[in-house]
C-alpha cells in the first residue's frame, strides 16, 4: 500500500537507462529549458503519452456515434486548448501529432524567460523559486507550474519583490540590454584590424609589391655600394696606360744610350 505521507511517483522512467541518442537528446532539453534534472522531460512525457493514449482510445471508438465519446473528445480537446498545447477547432490527429516540447513550453518557468522577467531560463527559475513571480497577484513557487491560456498575460512580479524598480540590476530592462550592447558596437572600429589581415597576406602571396617598396627606400643605399668599387676601376685603368706610356719611352732612353755608347 505504501506511506500515505510521500506521494506516488507520476512519471515513468525510460525502458533502457542507457542509450545514447536519448541521452543527448535529454540534455539538450535540459540545456534549452533550464531544467533541474530529467524528470521535468519525463513528466512532460507521460503527461503526452496519457493524452495520446485517451486519443486512441476515442478515434477507435468514433465509429460507434457513442454520445459519451463525443462528450469525452471535446472535453479533451477543450483540455488542451485551455493550457495553449493546441489551437482552437483542433481534432484527434492533432493530438497524436503532438511533441513533448509543446508541453515543455507551458511551464511557468520557460513563460517567464520568454516573456522578459529574466534575462536566462535559470535565472527564471531561480526567481520563481525565491517567490518573485505570480500569477495575478498569487505568488507561485513552482517552477514546473502549467499556465494555462487565460494565465498567460497575467505573469508579472510579485508586489513585494525589489525586482519591481526597473533600475534593478538583476531585471532585464531596455535600459540594461542597450548598455550590454555597447560594448560590443565599441568594440566594433577596432575590428577592422582583422579584417585587415587576409589583405596582408594577399600582399604577401604576391611578393612584388612589398619587394617593390622595400627597393624603393633601399635603392639609394643599393646605388652607393656599386658606386665605390666602381670608382677604383676607372683609376686602375688609368694608371695602366700611364705605365704602358712611360714604358715605351724608357725603351727609346735606353736605345738613344746605347745609340751613343756605339758611336763612341
Amino acid at each position: 500500500m505504501g506511506q500515505p505521507k510521500f506521494s506516488k511517483k507520476k512519471y515513468n522512467t525510460p525502458n533502457h537507462p542507457w542509450k545514447e541518442q536519448r541521452i543527448k537528446a535529454e540534455k539538450a532539453l535540459t540545456v534549452k529549458y533550464g531544467l533541474k534534472n530529467k524528470r521535468e522531460i519525463w513528466k512532460s512525457e507521460t503527461a503526452l503519452r496519457k493524452y495520446r493514449g485517451q486519443a486512441r482510445e476515442l478515434l477507435a471508438k468514433v465509429a460507434t456515434e457513442d454520445p459519451q465519446v463525443k462528450k469525452e473528445i471535446d472535453q479533451l480537446l477543450m483540455h488542451l486548448t485551455r493550457y495553449n498545447i493546441l489551437p482552437l477547432n483542433s481534432t484527434l490527429d492533432d493530438v497524436l501529432a503532438l511533441d513533448p516540447e509543446i508541453i515543455l513550453g507551458r511551464r511557468l518557468q520557460t513563460l517567464a524567460y520568454l516573456k522578459g522577467l529574466a534575462s536566462t531560463p535559470k535565472q527564471a527559475r531561480q526567481l520563481i523559486s525565491h517567490g518573485h513571480i505570480a500569477i495575478d497577484g498569487r505568488r507561485v513557487n513552482v517552477p514546473g507550474y502549467r499556465v494555462s491560456k487565460n494565465e498567460e498575460n497575467k505573469i508579472e512580479y510579485t508586489l513585494d519583490s525589489p525586482l519591481n524598480d526597473q533600475a534593478h540590476p538583476a531585471r532585464p530592462s531596455g535600459d540594461f540590454v542597450s548598455k550590454r550592447t555597447e560594448p560590443a558596437d565599441k568594440t566594433l572600429p577596432p575590428r577592422p584590424g582583422p579584417s585587415k589581415e587576409p589583405v596582408q597576406k594577399k600582399e604577401q602571396d604576391k611578393p612584388e609589391q612589398p619587394k617593390k617598396v622595400e627597393s624603393g627606400k633601399k635603392e639609394p643605399v643599393k646605388e652607393e655600394k656599386p658606386e665605390t668599387p666602381a670608382k677604383p676601376s676607372p683609376q686602375k685603368e688609368d694608371i695602366k696606360p700611364k705605365e704602358q706610356e712611360q714604358k715605351p719611352e724608357k725603351v727609346q732612353e735606353k736605345k738613344q744610350e746605347e745609340k751613343e755608347k756605339g758611336s763612341e
